[in-house]
Order: structure tokens, then C-alpha cells, then sequence
């Protein structure tokens, strides 16, 4: 049977306000719902190690959910992070972090790391996707044109692969591109689908 099929019974949340990660829904053909926004501080212990932050953070997301969930609803929550040498690079805070963060990853391999989890009122699953990204080495006025042209703020590691830096920038990835944009979007379906079965 065919996920689609498979969903019919239930409404599929998803809980984010991104929009690459609807039209990444959109895409793949997902019957989703976009969940009302609501509140979760998104906080994580100091001593975990960068890699595993997504996967922390989205079971945090999914536990923030206000009140308990109707019994035909999946909620569906996520967080994408960049890590380089051990570290998160978040959304900047602005111009100047945006053109900093950029030049750190100028020239070098870096990991983008998302954690799903899909959760019904009975259960629980959680997984991760990881990819490599090889950026070229970048001049001080390529950085400053795609910071002032695409304006990355809202973006973990200050870069979206499918603007004008994933064209000029990016040597190559191993892994899913999708999950760059913010969500592996083949292992959400084949999670999903697994998830139904069980």
C-alpha cells in the first residue's frame, strides 16, 4: 500500500515554520497539515556533543506540543543544525556573524545534521540524517554579496544550498541534498512509512 494510502486515517502535523520544509513536503506529495505555532525554548545541555543536538532538539519540539494529541494525529517536528569543528553554527544574528560564520566555512568540509521525530498520542520515533558539504574557498566580497543579495538570517550556518551560493559555492555533497535545505526528505518518507506499520 502506498504511504499516501496509509496516512488517510490520520492528519499529519507539521510542526515548523519553515518554509523549505513545506514546500520539501509539498514536493514529496505528503498530505501535511502545517501545525499552529507554539511555544518552545529551544535549549540544549552545554555538554552534548554538536552532532547530536537535532536529534535533542527535536524530541523537545515534539514534547513543547500544548495538551495531549487527538488519536488520529502525527506530529512531526525537526531541527537542522551545521556543525564544523565540533561546533553548532545556528542562525546568525546578523550581518556581521552571517559574513564570519561564511568565511569559517570557506574553503573547508562541514556536516549539516537534522533530527526528526514523529510522534503519536501511544508512540514515539526519532532518526537523523547526516550530509558532507565541500564549500570552495570564497573571497571577502563573494561572502559580503551573498549576505547583502540573499539575506541568510533565518538559516542555520548563514547559507540555503538552493540559492545563489549552493550554485557558485559548493563543490560537491555526499549525502542528501534535501536534508542541506532543511529536511531529508526520502527518510522522512521511508521513516514515516515504517512508522505506519508497526
Amino acid at each position: 500500500m502506498l504511504l499516501n494510502d496509509k496516512l488517510k486515517p490520520y492528519r499529519l502535523l507539521l510542526a515548523s515554520q519553515s518554509p523549505r520544509r513545506r514546500e520539501l513536503m509539498t514536493g514529496c506529495g505528503l498530505p501535511y497539515e502545517p501545525a499552529p505555532k507554539y511555544d518552545c525554548e529551544e535549549v540544549y545541555p552545554a555538554d552534548l556533543p554538536a552532532e547530536e543536538v537535532p536529534l535533542y532538539l527535536s524530541q523537545l519540539k515534539s514534547r513543547a506540543w500544548p495538551g495531549p494529541l487527538a488519536p488520529d494525529v502525527i506530529l512531526l517536528t525537526a531541527d537542522t543544525v551545521v556543525v564544523l569543528d565540533g561546533e553548532v553554527l545556528g542562525k546568525p544574528c546578523g550581518r556581521e556573524e552571517a559574513v564570519g560564520m561564511l568565511g569559517r566555512l570557506s574553503g573547508r568540509r562541514h556536516t549539516v545534521v537534522s533530527g526528526v521525530t514523529l510522534r503519536t498520542a501511544e508512540r514515539m520515533h526519532s532518526f537523523e540524517a547526516r550530509t558532507s558539504v565541500w564549500f570552495r574557498t570564497l573571497s571577502a566580497e563573494e561572502i559580503e554579496h551573498y549576505v547583502d543579495t540573499c539575506r541568510p538570517f533565518d538559516k542555520a550556518g548563514s547559507y540555503g544550498i538552493q540559492e545563489w551560493i549552493g550554485y557558485a559555492a559548493i563543490e560537491r555533497i555526499e549525502g542528501s541534498f534535501y536534508n542541506v535545505m532543511g529536511l531529508p526528505i526520502q527518510k522522512v518518507y521511508v521513516e514515516l512509512d515504517k512508522f505506519l506499520d508497526q
